[in-house]
């Protein structure tokens, strides 16, 4: 049987294979790379694909289904100007990454992998 979206995408972030995806949050959340995932996973040929399709918001959505929500990542703000803009720099190359939450899917809970069931 062909697995299911959680399982394919546990797979992959324990494979260590993929440096566009990992787990993030000491295993409660999975990171991702949007720009470096769009290449490293979705831009692989069909016989090696790792989901059926090449787009982003495919992937996003089926995140949505089985019910990951999507983390916002706080930033402290400095008043220093050289390091408020150090930091602006820094968090616009962290808006690339993508972080998802989902109380089923757990590095620690493996068992916890069949409870999550798309809505």
């Amino acid at each position: 049987l062909p697995l299911c979206f959680p399982e394919k995408l546990w797979k992959m972030l324990e494979s260590g294979q993929f440096q566009s995806i990992w787990w993030s949050e000491g295993g409660k959340c999975v990171a991702i790379n949007k720009e470096l995932f769009k290449v490293e996973v979705l831009g692989r040929g069909v016989c090696q694909r790792v989901f059926n399709t090449r787009h982003i918001t495919s992937v996003i959505r089926q995140l949505n289904l089985y019910g990951f929500t999507k983390m916002q990542r706080d930033f402290q703000r400095s008043a220093s100007l050289p390091e408020f803009l150090a930091e602006e720099a820094a968090a616009s190359a962290h808006s690339q990454i993508l972080y998802y939450y989902n109380p089923s899917f757990n590095r620690a809970r493996p068992w916890l992998l069949g409870t999550c069931k798309r809505r």
